[in-house]
């Protein structure tokens, strides 16, 4: 045990003093999830999703409980944020200058048609590039519109082939406009959600860079391979087990190290929230155990140094994409997001979306367990040829 210490403190201080881990595990990474939180960050504030305007030309009672109770009360669950124009032509200028995302038309004569014969619409102007946002806004009117004509057409069902004192008449409608509200905002839980923008790419980036800042360890041992260092380390009373032990316990602790330091980085400095302490550790340790297994893996079927590095780094990039680093692969269209659950990087990104869906750490269990099945096979694998590697 003393000999893999030292020889994993050795390779860990050559690592360090040359600068290329440094790079690899701190710099860039920390440097992209700058890169992509400043250029996307946008996307995500995590405040109001949808910013309306409401142009009320009727100027009715009946208009006044949409435009002064329906609309506040829906503002008030922070969804949307309504803006009051004086006309139409001002929301619509609002609108095709990208202000806003739709605009709320109540039209001259609103009210008459409520209380009259004819049908009541509120007409619902949108911004093309903002289909989502468009189409939430015709929820809202639509909803107050359909009760507003289903209690029209209660009383009128009720007065047409019977004659109603006026005192029966406000019993009747105090019964109508009681069925149902207008418009409902209900919060509704969820047991999974997806990271902020933020959040996605520090952990994208951090995980993404994982498998090449763990290569280190394999490659070493292909290097001294390669000099005719490890026949001396051989010759030494030195067991192999600690030779191997050795360069994987320095990659587990670079890796562990690199993780650590990314994690608080950009909580601090991008306000990334990667959930439960507990639960992101767990992530994190069988995340690098994964990474371990299938970069020595991959450098196993290496002949030399350079060829390991060179497919290890072309295995980190196709695992990463297909693992959802760089985007959310559950949009992916096909079976693209079943087969990223073949990677070690998707079950990381999905236990983390987990802790972001409020749930104490033991919501990542799976995605751990699935982590330790890659680490075991590969790492399994991986142990019996580097064994053989080190016998020649």
């Amino acid at each position: 045990m003393r000999a893999a210490l030292l020889i994993a403190g050795k390779d860990l201080k050559q690592r360090l003093r040359d600068r290329s881990a440094i790079l690899v595990a701190f710099v860039v990474p920390l440097g992209l999830a700058f890169v992509f939180n400043a250029t996307l960050g946008g996307i995500s504030t995590g405040g109001t999703a949808f910013t309306y305007a409401v142009a009320d030309a009727d100027r009715s009672e009946v208009s006044a409980v949409f435009v002064d109770h329906v609309l506040p009360a829906v503002q008030e669950s922070g969804a949307i944020e309504i803006r009051t124009v004086p006309s139409e032509p001002e929301g619509r200028r609002l609108v095709n200058d990208g202000k806003i995302d739709a605009m709320f038309v109540v039209p001259e004569g609103f009210g008459a048609a409520v209380q009259g014969s004819g049908g009541a619409e509120i007409r619902v102007v949108g911004d093309v590039d903002e289909p989502t946002g468009t189409q939430v806004a015709r929820s809202i009117a639509g909803s107050f519109v359909a009760d507003l004509n289903a209690v029209r057409l209660a009383i009128a069902a009720v007065l047409e082939p019977h004659s109603t004192a006026p005192a029966e008449l406000d019993a009747l409608v105090e019964r109508a406009t009681a069925v149902a509200n207008p418009v409902t905002m209900v919060n509704l839980g969820a047991s999974t959600k997806e990271l902020d923008v933020t959040t996605y790419f520090a952990a994208g980036m951090a995980v993404f860079f994982l498998f090449f800042t763990v290569q280190f360890g394999v490659a070493s041992l292909l290097e001294e391979r390669k000099e005719g260092t490890l026949s001396r380390l051989l010759a030494a009373p030195i067991g192999r087990a600690s030779i191997l032990g050795g360069k994987l316990l320095m990659s587990f602790v670079l890796g562990v190290l690199s993780m650590t330091t990314l994690i608080v980085a950009t909580s601090l400095l991008l306000g990334a929230k990667w959930g439960s302490p507990v639960g992101v550790a767990l992530l994190v340790l069988a995340g690098v155990l994964a990474a371990i297994g299938v970069m020595a893996l991959v450098a196993t079927l290496a002949k030399t140094a350079e060829q390991a590095g060179s497919w290890q780094s072309i295995i980190a990039v196709v695992l990463g994409m297909l693992g959802g680093v760089f985007f959310p692969i559950s949009q992916a269209p096909g079976i693209l997001p079943k087969l990223s659950l073949l990677t070690p990087q998707a079950w990381f990104m999905r236990g983390l979306s987990d802790l972001a869906g409020g749930g104490g750490w033991t919501v990542v269990l799976p995605a751990v367990l699935a982590m330790c099945v890659f680490a075991g096979v590969t790492g399994a694998i991986a142990a019996v040829r580097l064994d053989r590697m080190a016998r020649l």
